[in-house]
């Protein structure tokens, strides 16, 4: 005996939720997520009147809030005379008539300038500058 087969339902997979999961889950990710900046030493610079701008190659010694010394964006393994003095000359490469730029933080310890200033008189740069921010009157 012939048996009539029913008609099975078409299955189909709806996935109008899954849509929805996936978009909230972007959106939570989105919200979420702290992008990765570049790093850079957050100092305060006092303020100044003249607007002098240094043209040729410079080095800049970045004193941190905490004495620690940056030199040229990179810091440096710690904050003795010796390892501020060596950066310097192998930055430097021998040529003595680069200015110095050095950038202090307004809170920054008064010695760790001094220090700076110390370590590039005894390397042999003459030219010292301060970064500052220009006044606002």
């Amino acid at each position: 005996m012939k048996f009539r087969q029913r008609p099975q339902p078409e299955l189909d997979v709806n996935i109008t939720p899954l849509i929805d999961v996936v978009f909230l889950l972007l959106i939570f990710f989105m919200v979420s997520t702290t992008f990765k900046q570049d790093f850079e030493v957050s100092i305060e610079l006092p303020k100044a009147s003249s607007d002098e701008k240094l043209v040729d190659k410079t080095l800049n010694v970045m004193i941190a809030p905490n004495g620690n010394y940056y030199l040229n964006n990179i810091k440096l393994e710690n904050d003795k005379m010796s390892t501020l003095k060596s950066a310097l000359m192998k930055e430097s490469k021998g040529n003595f008539r680069l200015p110095v730029v050095i950038s202090a933080d307004g809170k920054t310890p008064h010695q760790s300038v001094i220090q700076a200033m110390d370590v590039a008189r005894q390397v042999g740069f003459s030219k010292l500058t301060f970064a500052t921010q220009q006044a606002t009157e």
